[in-house]
């Protein structure tokens, strides 16, 4: 994170400019926030820090990638634990009135804001790399506000409202059933990368990253498609592999290691909890008889 984009605590719970303002903070001591509403929607995009978020009577633990929105009139307050993380996380305020004023553009504007206000539902959690995007769009939209670029307000606006739409697209998309074909499509594509890559690091978050999809829609998907986690999906492919190879005159250290097992105990375990036999065991009740037999 820029140094130069971040800000020093405040604890002014009002709003100075009309529209929206926001913040980064990366605080290392704790700051006392009591109990407190705003007449404005607070966004809060957190990074990291041992601490809770108290919203009404209900305490949430936090972890990085929680976006959290506060609609107006609700009580709330950070709750510390330790100051042994320091506590970082953006803060992006927004007025109801530009709020309405974005309505009267297209209600996908609101459409998070609605939710929450209707759902009680104030916290979104998020894997590494669908938050990545939104600190990014948070970060340029500090850094616009602190140049002196030509075209500055222009692009502020530009800014925002794109960040606010992003918010609103993500959790529409998240809460939205998919069209079928498309998550068909997307099983489909998913099942051919695995088959190609399958004695390489295939974790969620790695797909996440080379399809550009939440690591939860692409478990959604395989759980849909299969009945099984990805994880579960991967290790059966790879055993069904590693018992097809055992069959030919290949060690077994060869075997495991060439189909995405990181050492022999882990692939044993996998193996004799798939099939009711040892590798040794399997490889052995396989084997040709000699020409002297």
């Amino acid at each position: 994170m820029k140094r130069k984009l971040q800000t020093a605590f405040q604890s002014r719970q009002y709003m100075l400019s009309q529209d929206f303002e926001i913040y980064y903070y990366n605080d290392t001591s704790q700051q006392k926030v009591n109990m407190h509403t705003h007449n404005y929607y607070e966004f809060y995009l957190f990074l990291e820090g041992d601490i809770s978020i108290q919203i009404g009577e209900n305490i949430f633990p936090l972890q990085y990638g929680d976006i959290i929105l506060i609609p107006p009139n609700i009580p709330h307050m950070p709750v510390y634990h330790s100051t042994r993380i320091p506590y970082r996380r953006f803060v992006f305020w927004l007025s109801q009135e530009y709020c309405n004023h974005l309505l009267t553009i297209s209600p996908d504007y609101v459409y998070l804001m609605q939710y929450v206000q209707v759902h009680k539902r104030y916290i979104f959690h998020n894997d590494r790399i669908t938050f990545n995007s939104v600190q990014s769009k948070a970060n340029n939209l500090i850094d616009e506000m602190r140049s002196n670029r030509f075209g500055r307000d222009a692009q502020i606006t530009l800014y925002v409202n794109d960040l606010i739409l992003h918010l609103n697209r993500l959790i529409h998309e998240r809460n939205t059933p998919k069209s079928p074909a498309l998550d068909t499509s997307l099983y489909h594509r998913l099942n051919e990368y695995i088959e190609t890559h399958i004695e390489d690091e295939l974790t969620l978050e790695h797909l996440a990253g080379e399809f550009y999809i939440s690591k939860y829609h692409i478990a959604h998907v395989f759980k849909e498609a299969t009945g099984l986690s990805i994880h579960q999906y991967i290790t059966k492919k790879r055993l069904a592999l590693c018992k097809e190879a055992l069959l030919d005159n290949i060690s077994i250290t060869e075997v495991y290691q060439s189909f995405g097992f990181g050492d022999y105990s882990s692939f044993y375990r996998a193996f004799k909890k798939e099939f009711g036999i040892s590798p040794k065991e399997y490889k052995k009740s396989t084997a040709l008889p000699s020409a002297s037999q």
